[in-house]
């Protein structure tokens, strides 16, 4: 099962080590909390092989979580605006054809602010046919990713979404939605999560280049932001919840920068090797570590 957008850190390719490194006694807690869900690539693979009972995906940017909601609720109708928008693309003739519909898609976008299976499938369509597959915010929230000159994208396939629908739309034995889908700040999850739940956190990464990108949104995830995601982290460690937590290697900038290391200090910190799959400069893409933070 592979997410259904193309997404900056992405962790498709860290799932073998994220699968290794989960709690020993995983089999034990029935509760997974995802509270910057992104593309969820790590949340797919876990509900794929049905490690949990409960799970709980979230994300603060509204437009992604209105995707999740109408590929659960109504991707029938979602695949035909996909289809209608692809070959109206496709059939366009010439390059600076298919770039003026691009911008004129992105413009509806940003002027519309209704949640609804019209806007998740504009999500989809620029998120293929943009620069990179980025996903950017201005700082009046804009989605303001260049055209990516993409002749005929990938941007969609009828099976996947039909099984992530089916995925979205597992109930228990009690007919209540397995996969619950919110769109808060990460912390009013809190009371959400107790010592019967593995939270994993993938928020967006400290830059690790001069200029890099963590603009998902219009609020910049910052220092700050870190030092107050690392207290959080700290709050639900006192509440013996499992957590694991994703980020940049601030040492691949600068070999002294132990930001994170002095942050999340007495817990398990490993250093893991990884692709940088988005990178304006196609040299700068290679194999970098990537930090995996646990307190088990």
């Amino acid at each position: 099962m592979k997410p259904f957008i193309k997404w900056a850190g992405g962790k498709t390719q860290l799932l073998d080590t994220i699968e290794a490194n989960l709690p020993h006694d995983i089999n034990n807690i029935t509760r997974y909390v995802e509270p910057f869900v992104g593309a969820g690539a790590v949340f797919f693979y876990l509900i794929e092989h049905d490690y949990f009972q409960e799970y709980i995906i979230n994300d603060i940017n509204p437009k992604l979580i209105n995707v999740y909601r109408v590929i659960r609720d109504n991707v029938e109708q979602l695949i035909r605006e996909l289809t209608y928008m692809r070959d109206i693309y496709f059939e366009l003739a010439v390059q600076e054809q298919k770039e003026a519909y691009y911008y004129r898609i992105r413009e509806e976008f940003n002027a519309s602010n209704v949640l609804n299976i019209e806007q998740a499938a504009k999500f989809i369509f620029l998120n293929k046919t943009c620069y990179n597959g980025l996903y950017r915010e201005n700082s009046r929230g804009g989605f303001n990713v260049p055209f990516g000159k993409h002749t005929t994208p990938s941007m969609f396939d009828e099976e996947q979404l039909r099984e992530i629908s089916r995925i979205l739309s597992l109930t228990n034995e009690q007919g209540e939605l397995r996969v619950q889908i919110y769109n808060t700040n990460y912390e009013n999850l809190g009371e959400l999560i107790d010592a019967n739940t593995f939270v994993y956190f993938d928020p967006p990464y400290r830059p690790v280049t001069v200029g890099g990108f963590n603009s998902y949104n219009k609020s910049s995830f910052n220092d700050e932001e870190q030092i107050e995601l690392s207290n959080f982290y700290r709050e639900l460690n006192h509440i013996n919840a499992r957590l694991m937590l994703s980020n940049s290697d601030p040492r691949i900038l600068d070999p002294q920068d132990n930001f994170f290391d002095d942050l999340y200090n007495g817990f398990n910190i490993q250093r893991v090797m990884a692709t940088r799959a988005i990178n304006r400069n196609g040299a700068g893409r290679g194999a970098v570590t990537e930090l995996l933070i646990t307190n088990y």
